[in-house]
Order: structure tokens, then sequence, then C-alpha cells
């Protein structure tokens, strides 16, 4: 099946089920457990067509089904797959689902189920799968209705490549694939044109360096590619002084340049890394320089940064991609071709170069980002009128020592990620970056700077507002706390987006203006206030922090000249570099 050309298949489903098992195959899979149906139907054909590489056994009855493949697995040691029809056929499953949960048995259970629009409406041999198993699987989740899309193809692509994992890290257990399917399920025409795919879609391209050994060894492909990067990607380690110092030794040992986001402790922790690049975002607004600095393979250490334009830009290139990280999730929302190395970077053991130069690709990420960070800092130190992106330039400078920092959603991140200066200040930044919320924002910073040294937190007016009850915890608070208010009267972030160009409905659904006095508001809860009216005031105010209690710091901003400022200059920082 592997040289199957697109315009072979006769409908998306029958496209979708072969990306799945073509997969499933090269992964290591051996073995799949078919169930008689009718909505399994695409997805029994593609396991029909992939053997003798996979084994295919019918079997009638679900439950005995589910156990002889248990039985398989445990055997083996290997994941094992199971397939049947929707409705209460899934639900038979659930006994041995569950002995393998407690026995950590590896099984994959790929329940197919009718689309959305048939569910809820008394449609037959349909019931709710979504969670049939309660918590017993590892993980579980629901498949995207097929598409033919080569994004939507690579999201299944690396979706199967997570479910697999997941059957066998960090414990070995199941794994349930809810697979909605619409008509035709049989190889019949449904009117979708595929053959625009037969020019896009290369399958030996596609499933290339997908392989079936667990735990994936350290790449040999890294020491001989001089066109690679490290991406260190948003990070809160216990740690971080040894975290920063294990990806500089892999950056200096590769010769690759390191993209350190601003919530990545390496840039507060610059002397360490000589490839530091922290203006990336910038230099990727310049077409051409983004294309001369086109990556081969990259190594993405922990979650992807903020950067749209980075995102874009390596969607754009398709590197070959590693992300290293100890936990069990998949962390590329990309679905580019993407192995996950299951180790934290200290355990990363990389035997040194036999190069006696520098990397030419190296030294033109280095170059760049001299040139844009003079840029930059000439451009924020000459700017005396209160904007906000000045702030995060000023106060990665300023803070003492090892000051724990807590940055806001929304706007305050992304303009941490495009202007924090490096520095060597082992500042420790946190963050709620999980669900990227702004609920929560005080009094995660307050839970943050109790019983620690004194804190500061970076913030817009709508997260402090979201979370003004965290001033309630003054009384039990330990230790202090500097909040510094970006008040521009709304939501700044929605400005960058086209929705902005509407009004109405935008200013009033989008921009949100509360209007409040936060002098009074601050007085209120018996919390200290200060309106910053200069640059200078706000170094004065954080050069030296107290040691007791909460203060407000209050940057008045306008809404959006701030936006508008960026608009205009975000893509100037690197506009006339050369490289």
């Amino acid at each position: 099946m592997s040289d199957l050309i697109p315009i072979a298949f006769k409908n998306v489903n029958q496209l979708w089920a072969y990306i799945l098992t073509e997969t499933l195959k090269r992964l290591g899979l051996t073995c799949a457990i078919i169930c008689p149906g009718s909505r399994s139907t695409p997805l029994a054909i593609a396991f029909a067509q992939q053997v003798p590489e996979i084994e295919a056994i019918s079997i009638l009855d679900e439950r005995s089904a589910a156990f002889f493949a248990l039985g398989q697995a445990q055997a083996t040691g290997r994941p094992v797959v199971l397939v049947c029809t929707s409705g209460t056929a899934g639900a038979n499953f659930y006994s041995a689902v569950i002995e393998a949960s407690y026995s950590r048995v590896p099984l994959l259970i790929l329940t197919t189920d009718r689309p959305p629009e048939l569910r809820d409406c008394h449609s037959g041999q349909t019931i709710d799968q979504l969670r049939l198993y309660g918590n017993y699987p590892n993980w579980q989740t629901e498949l995207a209705l097929p598409s033919p899309d080569m994004g939507m193809l690579a999201y299944l692509r690396q979706t199967v490549i997570h479910s697999w994992e997941r059957t066998q890290t960090p414990t070995k257990g199941p794994v349930h694939l809810n697979i909605p399917f619409r008509d035709p399920l049989a190889p019949l025409p449904d009117g979708t044109d595929l053959s625009y795919l037969q020019s896009q879609f290369h399958p030996e391209d596609f499933f290339a360096e997908i392989t079936n050994t667990t735990p994936f060894p350290i790449p040999q492909q890294w020491k001989e590619c001089d066109r690679g990067i490290i991406i260190a990607g948003v990070a809160q380690p216990s740690q971080p002084q040894e975290y920063c110092r294990a990806i500089a030794h892999l950056s200096q040992t590769l010769k690759w340049p390191v993209l350190a986001e601003g919530l990545s402790p390496v840039r507060n922790y610059a002397e360490l890394n000589p490839y530091l690049i922290s203006t990336y975002d910038l230099i990727l607004r310049n077409q051409q320089l983004a294309k001369q600095l086109a990556p081969e393979m990259v190594i993405q250490v922990g979650e992807m940064p903020t950067s749209k334009e980075l995102r874009n830009w390596i969607d754009a290139t398709q590197p070959r991609r590693w992300v290293i990280d100890n936990s069990d999730q998949n962390l590329d929302p990309l679905h580019g071709r993407t192995t996950h190395l299951r180790i934290s970077v200290e355990d990363i053991k990389v035997e040194e170069r036999s190069l006696s130069f520098s990397s030419d690709y190296g030294k033109k990420w280095c170059d760049a980002e001299t040139q844009v960070r003079l840029v930059v800092d000439q451009t924020m130190g000459k700017i005396d009128e209160i904007i906000e992106s000045k702030a995060a330039w000023l106060i990665s400078q300023i803070l003492p020592p090892g000051t724990p920092l807590f940055i806001a959603n929304s706007m305050p991140v992304r303009d941490v990620e495009y202007f924090w200066k490096p520095n060597n200040l082992g500042v420790r930044s946190h963050f709620n970056r999980g669900a990227n919320g702004i609920d929560g924002t005080l009094s995660t910073a307050l839970g943050m700077a109790h019983r620690q040294q004194s804190s500061v937190m970076l913030t817009g007016d709508l997260a402090l507002l979201h979370d003004t009850n965290g001033f309630l915890i003054r009384n039990k608070f330990i230790g202090h706390l500097t909040i510094v208010l970006i008040n521009n009267n709304g939501g700044g972030i929605f400005e960058m987006l086209p929705i902005a160009k509407f009004d109405p409905p935008f200013e009033e659904f989008f921009g949100t203006p509360q209007d409040i006095d936060f002098a009074q508001l601050c007085a209120t809860y018996n919390v200290q206030h200060e309106l910053i009216t200069s640059w200078q005031q706000l170094k004065e105010r954080l050069n030296l922090l107290p040691t007791k209690g909460i203060r407000v710091l209050e940057v008045q901003t306008n809404r959006k000249a701030d936006a508008k400022w960026r608009q205009e200059n975000l893509s100037k920082f690197a506009a006339d570099i050369v490289i």
C-alpha cells in the first residue's frame, strides 16, 4: 500500500483510513482485531489491504474480540488494535479495557461512530461514545471528520503516532480513539475531487522518519546537519540554571543557534549561551531573511513558543523536528514531521562533532540577532512617551537578581517574546500557559510570591480585573508582590486581530473598556497604588522592591495607539538587515 497514489482513492474516508493504517504499520503494529459492522467499513478494508504486514483477524463477538486482543498484547508486549462499528459494539470492549488499564497492557481501541449531525436525534445504532471508557484509558480523543486537506492528513498522522506512544508511555495501557465517518462507507465515489493531491501527496516523504523504536535513540542526523536550530520554548524548570546549561551544551556541541522564547529561562541566563537568538519573531517578519534561514532540522525543547511568525515559518518550511520533553503529551500543535523524545534536555548526551569550523548558517543567525537587537535597543531607549511595548523591554533589565516574575496572558506574554532583552539576572519567570487564559491571574501571582523573594507581576487591566477577589488573600499573604499594571482600558490583544476593523461591534464586545479607577479599587482592598508617569519613575520603583505587602504600579497607555505602534514597527526592526 505504501506506493499507492492519491488518485486511486475513491473517497475521503478511504484516504483517511489509509493514512491511519499505514502510520500504524510503520510504527510497528502487527495485529488488528476487526469486529464486523457497517460504520467501520473504511477501517476494515484498509486493514485488510495491509495484510500480511498487519495480521487482520475478524472476530464476531466484541467482548471475546477484546479479550483475545488483550491476550495477544500480553504475549507479545506490543500494542494490538481493536476495531468496531458504532453504537453498543464498543461498550462490549469495556471489561477488557478495565483489565488492560489495571494490568498495564497496550491496546489501541478504534470505535467508529456516526458523524455529529446524526447524534442526539435517534439515528439508528448511535450512542454517546465520547469518553466511553471513563478514566481507564491512558489517553482518549475523538478524531476530526475525514478531510483531504494536507494539514488535516498531517494532523491525523501525528495524532495516531501520539496514540501509539500513549499505549506504551509513561506506562502501558489502553488508548481510545473515537472515529466518525460520513457515508459512503464503501469505496464508492463521494463527489470529492482528490486529483489535486496527486502533486502534493508523496507517501514516502509523508511517512518518512516514522519509527517503531521506543524509546527513540538520540539521532545521529543531528551531528551531520549544518542547518539546524534549537527552539527553547515555554518552560518553568525547577532548576533553571542547569536547564539552561544543558541547552547551551547541546547548542555548542551541534553549532546550532538557540531561538529562546521570552518565557524560557534561557534569556535570563544569557552568558551561558553564545548562540542565543532573542529577536527571531522580528527577524522572521523579513521574508527574505526567513527564506535564507530556513532550517533542515529543528530540536524543540519543551512547548512551542507563542510567536505566530515562528509557527507559520516552521509550518511553511516543514523541517524534520524532534521535541525534547519528558512528559507524555503531544507538544506539536503544527502536526509536522515530528518525533517526541520522552527525556529531559539535561539527560541528553551528545558526543562532540568532528568539525573544526563554525556553521555559516549559525553565523547568519547570530549576525541577524546582533543587528536586530541593536535596532530594538536603540529604538526603545529613545522612547520617552508611555507605550505598552516598552514595559517588557525595560523590566528585563532592571529587576533585582533572581526576582520571581509572573507574566499575564494576552499582550504581556507577546511583548515579552518580542522585546525581553537577554540578561544575566536569573529572573524566575512564571505564567499560566497551559490553557492560556486570564482567569486566576492575580491569585496565581500571589501564590507564586507567598513566602518567596519579593516578586513582580506584569499584567493588563482585564486580566487583573478578572481576578480582583485575589486581593482578599492580602491578610494571609506573607511577602511582597509589585503589580505592574498596563492599563489600556480594554482588551489590547483584540486590537491586533482583524475584528478590530469592524466597529460596531468591536468596542463593546471585544475591546470591552471597563473604565475603572484603579486608585479607588486599590483603596477598597487596602492595597498601595501609584500612578507611573515616566519610565524613570518605574525604574526607581522596581530597582529595590519592598519586602511586605501588595502594591500596584499603574502605567496608563492608549490601546489603539499601542496597537498602531506595533503594526507599524514590528516589521521594521529587521527590514534593512543584511546577512
